[in-house]
């Protein structure tokens, strides 16, 4: 008997840096590859946190002005099947 595949359509998206976290003003309910949700301000730079897949976004994970480090979980979605 073969084992069941089990896959997680769940995946987080990251800042690309450290800094205070910023949403972006909307974001739609289905994201697309590259889509900037949000940003990520530091000193004297402003860096746009943008999605790597294609998906159904389910919610932040970080707040508005929250410090976040950079690899630091700040939203997630489900994946398009």
């Amino acid at each position: 008997m073969e084992g069941e595949l089990l896959t997680v359509p769940e995946r987080v998206i990251l800042a690309p840096a450290p800094g205070k976290f910023r949403p972006a003003e909307s974001t739609d309910d289905q994201l697309v590859e590259e889509q900037v949700i949000g940003f990520v301000d530091g000193v004297g730079h402003s860096t746009p946190v943008r999605s790597p897949f294609t998906g159904l976004f389910m919610g932040l994970m970080a707040y508005a002005g929250e410090r976040v480090r950079e690899g630091q979980p700040v939203a997630w979605l489900r994946l398009a099947h």
